[in-house]
């Protein structure tokens, strides 16, 4: 999108203050007419859907002042205006009125998240939210989360040497990871299977975190069922386990969608930066992380971030918890600016709180 103009965010700031009733009225009629068609609005249209009687003239004097303020500028030679990155953050924070999702849409969005969750893995649960976000939105559903979250099935600790033994992990889903750990030196022969079955009597279902956890609240019934060094292998093998396993993926569902609203050889070129940003998955994971910073959805608008200074995009964004509320993932929409904000906070909020649930009934 194009920059603002040379105006300080101090003198924007006061300028969008100042905005009369009329003012405001224009320029939402500017934003909500981009949001629907994509396309500049010019004074001639807004006379003829404006609420108040205004001449074309009138209106143009507005829009000359809501362009001086930053919040609109004119595309090329087009007599019609369009919204900046500044006007629609401010239309988003000022005045966009949220809507709601309806009781269908809530029985919907539940069915089809514990319907993915039971039975099968987290990830296909996540999958199936990205892949929900995106069908209701036309862009993007981006999920990332850790590999912590996983599910285990099982754990077996296998001597390589004296000093060291590899750590294996089986999740539900049938991955498998593998550790090195260094061994506690005088470890008894039958410590690694001791301390494996140990883990395995309380595994099933859990995350590793969950295990973690319960493992640190039951210290005593542990040190009374194994000797200190075999305590001290379950301890240091979890340890090893989830500091290892905090890598973040990222599930992407509905890319294609994208492409579904072409109205110009510029947006072409920008889908095609957008596709390129989530290609570069470190980038989108780092800005999906910045959502967990926070209660309830943020919203990221074109280039306030700068893995979307080029392509000009969006992304509504909203974390999810586990059952010990400790936050474990972000959900959300990337797409074009002129994303539907007020129709995909809610499903992306909602969705976020579904995810939540089936996290802390564990499924």
């Amino acid at each position: 999108m194009h920059a603002t103009g040379p105006f300080s965010p101090l003198s924007e700031t006061r300028a969008i203050a100042e905005l009369n009733d009329r003012s405001r009225e224009i320029f939402r009629q500017i934003v909500e007419s981009y949001l629907m068609t994509g396309e500049p609005v010019g004074s001639r249209h807004l006379s003829r859907i404006l609420p108040m009687p205004l001449s074309p003239a009138s209106i143009r004097n507005v829009m000359a002042d809501l362009e001086a303020a930053g919040l609109i500028f004119a595309p090329h030679t087009s007599a019609g205006r369009l919204p900046t990155e500044t006007g629609l953050r401010f239309f988003v924070d000022a005045m966009l009125e949220i809507g709601d999702v309806t009781a269908d849409e809530r029985s919907r969005i539940e069915a089809q998240m514990r319907a993915a969750a039971s039975g099968h893995t987290l990830e296909t649960a996540l999958a199936e939210a990205s892949a929900l976000l995106s069908g209701v939105s036309r862009g993007a559903g981006v999920v990332v989360t850790s590999k912590s979250n996983a599910r285990l099935k099982h754990i077996e600790f296998v001597r390589l040497d004296p000093t060291r033994a590899l750590v294996v992990l089986v999740s539900e889903d049938g991955s498998v990871e593998n550790r090195l750990l260094d061994l506690p030196a005088g470890l008894p022969a039958g410590a690694l299977v001791e301390a494996g079955n140990f883990l395995n009597a309380r595994i099933q279902g859990k995350t590793l975190g969950d295990l973690t956890r319960e493992i640190v609240t039951r210290r005593e019934e542990m040190e009374r069922e194994l000797d200190a060094l075999t305590a001290r292998l379950v301890e240091a093998g979890l340890a090893t386990t989830v500091g290892s396993a905090e890598t973040r993926q990222l599930i992407v569902r509905g890319q294609a969608n994208l492409l579904d609203d072409l109205k110009a050889a510029e947006d072409l070129e920008r889908i095609r930066l957008l596709f390129s940003d989530l290609e570069t998955q470190t980038d989108v994971i780092d800005l999906l992380s910045r959502a967990e910073g926070g209660e309830g959805v943020r919203i990221f608008i074109g280039s306030e971030n700068k893995l979307f200074s080029l392509s000009g995009s969006s992304m509504i964004a909203a974390p999810f918890r586990d059952g010990s509320q400790k936050i474990v993932g972000v959900l959300g929409v990337i797409g074009p600016t002129r994303l539907n904000y007020a129709r995909i906070v809610p499903m992306v909020d909602y969705t976020a709180k579904v995810i939540s649930r089936i996290l802390e009934k564990g499924r």
